[in-house]
């Protein structure tokens, strides 16, 4: 391990030469690229540059240890070696972890799809609620959201909402609520007062720049018609809703939240590469495209990933069997408590696998 560190912080000086050289900054492609890698590798040599500062330290405290101290001197330098000793056991078990592969999605932004399952209405009203939180957890991130379409139902729901989440890293955390999540509650339409189980199913995209993905207009079939809300009534009485059909992989988007037909096909674009993008990684990589197709599911009750159980006020992550009894503290954004989590269990399987 501490040579792959060492190899690291070596790569790193080298990146810190290149994106100070005068030619190279007249190459501002180039520089660009040299920069984004030395950022990427900063927080790795940052902690193996506190490791080798720890170790150095441990030395010289075991080094004075073995000379004749007063007891007072001597009390002092056992204490620091024993913070030392604690702080490079932590640091230990830090470095593995930055040195393992990163997805090269990890700092994109996303494009979020959200769409009722099982349940009907209800499940509609629940994938507003689910709309709600992650537009709240974006918030408090500091991200920037943007509504791309949407399918509201009369009772204040969403048969379907898209929308991006637009910060660094957005992915990285929000790629594991791809997936099936289930609510049990009592509906305000149930008189009866029975606790209703509905399924509501969440994709997860990396956003695709235009250079990661070639798609040609030739390819395309665009398609344009009136918008409509709600049971039907129109928004507006000219055709500026965009339909796209990707004709070579039959990938079909649409977009109708802006009143003009060039907006409404730009962000239809955005969700388009990011559908194609993901579809050419899972054709390269077959075991995502088995893991993605487990993720996501149907909307069926039993393919789960996580369940909101209003009458209880918990939330049970199946992945990793988490339950958290603060329901409305969750669908208020307060996430993070669970994607740690699920951060933290994907890491330790990867470890075990490179073990």
């Amino acid at each position: 391990m501490l040579d792959k560190l060492q190899a690291v912080e070596d790569k790193y000086l080298e990146l810190e030469s290149l994106i100070s050289d005068p030619a190279v900054i007249a190459n501002q492609q180039e520089w660009r690229k040299y920069t984004r890698e030395h950022a990427k590798l900063g927080e790795i040599v940052a902690k193996f540059r506190d490791y080798k500062k720890v170790q150095q330290a441990l030395s010289e405290a075991r080094e004075m240890m073995k000379e004749k101290l007063d007891d007072d001197f001597r009390e002092m330098v056992e204490l620091e070696f024993a913070e030392m000793k604690e702080q490079s056991a932590k640091l230990e078990q830090e470095l593995p972890i930055l040195l393992l592969p990163k997805d090269p999605n990890d700092d994109k932004s996303v494009i979020v799809e959200i769409r009722g399952g099982a349940g009907g209405d209800e499940a509609a009203l629940f994938a507003g609620d689910l709309f709600r939180m992650y537009t709240r957890y974006a918030e408090i991130q500091g991200w920037r959201t943007e509504l791309l379409d949407a399918s509201p139902t009369e009772l204040g729901g969403f048969k379907e909402v898209v929308f991006v989440i637009d910060g660094y890293g957005a992915y990285s955390k929000l790629k594991y609520e791809s997936g099936v999540h289930r609510v049990q509650r009592v509906p305000t339409t149930e008189s009866s007062g029975r606790i209703h189980t509905s399924t509501v199913t969440v994709a997860v995209l990396p956003e695709a720049e235009e250079v990661e993905i070639a798609i040609h207009p030739n390819e395309l079939r665009i398609d344009t018609y009136c918008a409509s809300g709600a049971g039907g009534q129109h928004v507006n009485k000219t055709e500026s809703a965009v339909r796209i059909t990707h004709l070579p992989s039959g990938i079909v988007v649409q977009c109708q939240d802006e009143k003009s037909q060039l907006k409404n096909r730009d962000k239809a674009m955005r969700v388009l590469r990011a559908k194609v993008l993901e579809l050419a990684q899972e054709e390269q990589r077959a075991e995502v495209a088995e893991n993605r197709k487990s993720q996501v599911g149907t909307g069926d009750r039993s393919e789960r990933i996580r369940t909101y159980n209003f009458p209880q006020g918990r939330v049970t992550d199946h992945r990793i069997g988490l339950t958290l009894h603060k329901l409305d503290f969750v669908l208020n954004g307060d996430i993070e408590e669970l994607i740690a989590a699920l951060v933290t269990a994907d890491q330790s399987e990867k470890l075990k696998q490179v073990e």
